[in-house]
């Protein structure tokens, strides 16, 4: 699974007019599951984000995790994070997994991430979405779970 991790001060995400999914501190995670990914990737990609060291101690060392600061996740599917762009200038996106797939698993994402953390919020899989976020830092991190 590919991902991107933005710490945030605030994040939220709407669809047609009206705001489907908000956080306050915590960390935004732009997801697309691959062609051959399984639950597997996406309990990696979970546990990886849930420990990810990236927020500030009391010395302003990245030390802390999302459930160190009970900052919230915001889990916004994206499948153009698998776009091969190397055969000319239009991205090819035959990476990503198909449709069926890929909700599959990012439903599968989002149902383990509420077990584990008290505050998961979400877009809307296949979604015209607006993301809206204060990256904090900014600290953007890209994260591959093979």
């Amino acid at each position: 699974m590919l991902s991107v991790v933005q710490r945030v001060r605030e994040a939220k995400v709407v669809v047609d007019g009206r705001t489907l999914g908000a956080i306050g501190p915590g960390l935004l995670v732009l997801v697309c599951a691959e062609r051959g990914d399984t639950e597997a990737q996406a309990d990696k990609l979970l546990a990886k984000l849930l420990k990810l060291r990236i927020f500030s101690d009391e010395a302003g060392k990245m030390n802390r995790s999302v459930q160190d600061v009970a900052g919230g996740l915001l889990l916004v599917s994206q499948f153009t994070l698998a776009a091969d762009t190397s055969g000319g200038n239009r991205p090819s996106f035959t990476n990503a997994a198909p449709p069926d797939e890929g909700r599959r698993l990012y439903d599968y994402l989002v149902a383990q991430a509420r077990r584990a953390h008290p505050a998961v919020q979400t877009g809307e899989f296949a979604a015209d979405m607006q993301v809206h976020l204060v990256n904090d830092g900014p600290v953007t991190i890209p994260l591959t779970i093979r």
